[in-house]
């Protein structure tokens, strides 16, 4: 398939693998790279030699192109941007913050740029920011989410409607159909996290794996609004939290329940109850922990099943 998409990343098919904390390191990106899509490194929850690393490893294990997400809001950005530099990481994401503070530094040294954002407002700003992309991103989606809970369905045409740029849709999308239905309200391709959670190549600990892969409808809840929202798996760390939450708790005392290394303890050690468990509402439509490369194979097919069938129905 050829749009602006794959041209763009100089990929076989616009499939996005995300950039997840403590999901995506470099076995995941480089298997979803080899595989034709673009492989993602997760920045968010690694030490700048630690990026490093899971770069030169990335380069070692694949020669196609692959990307690194970059939470904007990190403590050691600037490690990171000169890291990536200095690599020459060839794609970046950013979110959580402002596009314009180093879009242009990022494209001067060669890199193409993708902002990740959930409402109108800022997708206009990461267009006047420069980025070669946008990644609309809805409620349906794992980990930090938009304030406005605005779902992927209504989102990307809204987006689509507003920006000329490149579209990347994100949130709820694990199969063929989902994607045929994205690219029908208007994006050009689509970034997939919670189906690569549960992928052999994912970095996330398996008893956080075996709990993705079991999950039902309602397992999810979006927490934390008032500090930054995220969607979360309802275990004893959300109940804790929604209990403070429904009193009026403060953000200090949020902030205090929360602490510190709370996701790294859910999806990376594996402690299924006081651990953060981020995850998208779409856990509950598969089942099975399967080679990335597998996903995506079995991603694409459908997604050209389905179109052939769309485009065999008869309208009288």
């Amino acid at each position: 398939m050829k749009n602006r998409i794959t041209e763009l990343f100089n990929i076989q098919y616009p499939i996005i693998q995300a950039g997840m904390i403590w999901c995506s390191g470099w076995r995941l990106a480089a298997a979803v790279s080899n595989a034709g899509g673009l492989g993602i490194i997760g920045a968010g929850s690694m030490y700048p030699d630690v990026l490093r690393e899971h770069i030169q490893k990335c380069k070692s294990a694949t020669k196609n192109n692959f990307a690194v997400n970059l939470p904007l809001l990190y403590p050691n950005i600037d490690e990171h941007i000169a890291i990536i530099i200095e690599e020459k990481v060839p794609i970046v994401f950013t979110s959580a913050g402002n596009p314009a503070t180093w879009t242009n530094h990022l494209k001067s040294h060669g890199i193409k740029v993708v902002h990740v954002i959930a409402n109108t407002k800022f997708a206009l700003k990461a267009e006047a920011a420069g980025v070669d992309a946008i990644v609309a991103e809805g409620f349906e989606a794992g980990g930090h989410n938009g304030r406005e809970e605005t779902t992927t369905l209504c989102l990307i045409p809204l987006i689509r409607d507003a920006v000329k740029l490149p579209l990347i849709a994100a949130g709820g999308i694990a199969d063929g159909r989902a994607m045929l239905a994205c690219f029908a309200l208007g994006a050009e391709g689509v970034q997939v996290g919670t189906r690569f959670v549960a992928s052999e190549e994912s970095s996330a600990n398996d008893a956080f794996k075996n709990r993705v892969i079991n999950m039902n409808e309602g397992d999810t809840a979006l927490a934390l609004k008032s500090l930054t929202p995220v969607r979360l798996i309802k275990n004893e760390f959300y109940q804790k939290v929604d209990e403070a939450t429904q009193r009026g708790a403060s953000n200090e005392e949020l902030k205090e329940i929360l602490g510190r290394a709370r996701a790294k303890k859910g999806m990376f050690e594996g402690d299924m109850q006081e651990g953060e468990l981020e995850i998208g509402q779409v856990a509950a439509n598969f089942k099975g922990i399967k080679p990335a490369a597998n996903i995506l194979k079995e991603m694409w097919e459908e997604f050209v099943i389905e179109k052939k069938k769309l485009q065999e129905i008869s309208i009288d």
